[in-house]
C-alpha cells in the first residue's frame, strides 16, 4: 500500500508540474497598453477636468501628432474653446502647438528629442474654470505589445488538454492499482488434511 501511494503522488506532482510549465510567475512589468492596440493613452483628472491623451508610437527627433481629449469632470460632456497650454517638465524649451478638431478634441504638435519618458504640464482655461494637470508617462521609442499569435493560444489550449488527461490517467490508474492490490490480500481457504476432514465429518451430525 504504501508503494501505491508513493507512485499516485509522484503521478500527481509530475502532472501538477506539467500544467504549471508555461506559466509566468514573475514580477515582471506590467504592460498599461493592452496587446494587439493601435496606440498609447495616459489620463489625468481633478474636480473640474479629465484629459486623455493618446499617440501612436513616437520616435526622438521626429514630428509628434499627439490627440487630446478634454472633458467635464462631473458631467463628462466634452468642453469645446478651451485655451491650453503645455510645456514639458523633462526640457522647458520645447514647444507645442495645439490646435482643436472637433468639440473636446484637441490636435498637440511638435517633437521630442530623444526616446525617453516625457511629461505634459496642462495649463486649462475653459470660460470661468481653469486648473493645472499633469500627464506623465509619455514614453518616446516604445513599441507596441504585439498582439499573440492565435496558433499559441491553440498551442496552450492542446496542452491543457494533454495535462486533464494525463491527470485522469493516473487516477485511473490508481484505482487498478488499489483494487489489485485489495484482491491479493484477500485471504486464501487452507487445505484440510485428510485426518482434519474425517474429524470434521464425525463431528456433522446427520439428518
Amino acid at each position: 500500500m504504501k508503494q501505491l501511494l508513493i507512485l499516485l503522488l509522484g503521478l500527481l506532482l509530475s502532472g501538477t508540474a506539467y500544467a504549471h510549465g508555461g506559466e509566468d510567475h514573475g514580477d515582471g512589468p506590467k504592460a498599461g497598453t493592452a496587446a494587439g492596440a493601435t496606440s498609447f493613452s495616459v489620463a489625468a483628472l481633478s474636480e473640474q477636468f479629465e484629459v486623455l491623451l493618446r499617440y501612436e508610437p513616437l520616435e526622438g527627433g521626429k514630428p509628434a501628432d499627439l490627440r487630446l481629449f478634454l472633458s467635464d469632470y462631473a458631467t463628462n460632456a466634452p468642453i469645446k474653446g478651451a485655451k491650453l497650454t503645455l510645456t514639458t517638465p523633462e526640457d522647458s524649451t520645447l514647444k507645442w502647438a495645439v490646435t482643436e478638431q472637433e468639440p473636446g478634441i484637441y490636435l498637440v504638435e511638435g517633437q521630442f528629442p530623444a526616446n525617453k519618458a516625457y511629461s505634459f504640464a496642462a495649463n486649462i482655461v475653459a470660460g470661468e474654470q481653469a486648473d493645472l494637470l499633469l500627464l506623465e508617462g509619455i514614453k518616446v521609442g516604445e513599441k507596441l505589445p504585439v498582439a499573440e499569435a492565435p496558433h499559441a493560444e491553440s498551442s496552450r489550449l492542446f496542452s491543457s488538454w494533454k495535462t486533464i488527461l494525463a491527470l485522469v490517467g493516473a487516477f485511473v490508474l490508481g484505482i487498478v492499482l488499489t483494487a489489485l492490490l485489495m484482491r491479493r490480500r484477500r485471504p486464501e481457504p487452507v487445505p484440510q488434511t485428510s485426518e482434519q476432514a474425517l474429524t470434521a465429518s464425525r463431528r456433522t451430525p446427520f439428518p
